[in-house]
């Protein structure tokens, strides 16, 4: 059976079509499209008509493509973001009427068992994902979950809270980072922590492109990329000294990414030296793979 699930994230619409059969799950095709729906959010925590027609316009064209493409079951969900709008029942109503899909608004936690369950192969593992509005971190093996908890810290979300202007600002944009986790740490202090951990989501994608020199959209060269603490150091350093058009000029990294990306670093520099982490692996794979493995296979 061919599946598809759309994913609307805080600064990008996802898409993944599967073939499902057996138990097992083979990926067929992805598309993207950056629509940063967590800038659409005001102080009032309202989406913008702007925004949810946007991101309801990509909505509807992976929607189109998914079932002329054959797709017999086509899922919608959402995370950080629409959770955190205070009219998300109102978005939730016009993707309907827009796309004819239900949305499924994943909370924290769900969200985290998502990336965990698609990021990982069944061993002791832990994950980080880091996406535009929020940041979630588990531990677990298999489909079991021993610890998963989200912070309210994405690339997008700290990219609004302060500027970085060149190396001078990454220290404090770091502490900002490190003091969320913190909080939510602390509600965890038995934690065991596994020696293997995958890191999901563009941030990761964007730092194994650029160490490899390759092109953002050769994924498969970037998965299982193995990043050490210098290595984010170094090039956190080095793109927070760029302009946004020298890193828009990198082929490593996507264009719309260039004016969050050192934050997003900021924020795994963060998790890495509280969790004690000189390393971590790069997955391809995350939220969408994993709700097909919890809910359609």
């Amino acid at each position: 059976m061919k599946v598809a699930v759309i994913g609307i994230g805080s600064n990008s619409v996802r898409m993944l079509v599967a073939l499902v059969e057996g138990g097992s799950m083979q990926r067929l095709r992805r598309e993207r499209e950056g629509t940063r729906l967590f800038a659409g959010l005001d102080a009032n925590k309202r989406l913008s008509r702007e925004a949810m027609e946007s991101t309801a316009a990509a909505v509807r064209q992976m929607a189109e493509s998914a079932r002329a493409d054959g797709a017999e079951v086509l899922r919608l969900f959402a995370t950080s973001a629409t959770r955190d709008a205070a009219n998300q029942a109102e978005f939730s109503a016009y993707l309907l009427e827009e796309t004819g899909l239900t949305l499924e608004i994943c909370s924290g936690a769900t969200e985290a068992a998502l990336s965990f369950y698609g990021a990982t192969d069944g061993g002791d593992s832990g994950v980080i994902d880091i996406g535009g509005g929020s940041t979630e971190i588990i531990v677990g093996r298999g489909m079991d979950i021993r610890c998963a908890f989200s912070c309210q810290m994405g690339a997008v979300r700290l990219s609004g809270m302060l500027p970085i202007r060149d190396h001078g600002d990454l220290p404090a944009a770091e502490m900002v980072a490190a003091d969320i986790l913190e909080a939510q740490m602390q509600q965890h202090p038995t934690l065991m922590l596994p020696g293997s951990w995958r890191g999901t989501g563009g941030t990761f994608t964007s730092l194994a492109a650029i160490i490899k020199g390759v092109h953002w959209t050769k994924r498969t060269f970037m998965h299982g990329t193995v990043l050490t603490l210098e290595d984010v150091e170094h090039v956190g350093r080095m793109l927070s000294d760029m302009t946004l058009e020298e890193r828009r000029s990198l082929p490593g990294l996507q264009p719309n990414r260039a004016d969050i990306v050192v934050h997003g670093i900021c924020i795994l520099l963060a998790c890495m030296r509280r969790l004690g982490l000189s390393s971590i692996t790069v997955s391809e794979y995350g939220n969408l793979e994993g709700y097909i493995k919890y809910n359609l296979l």
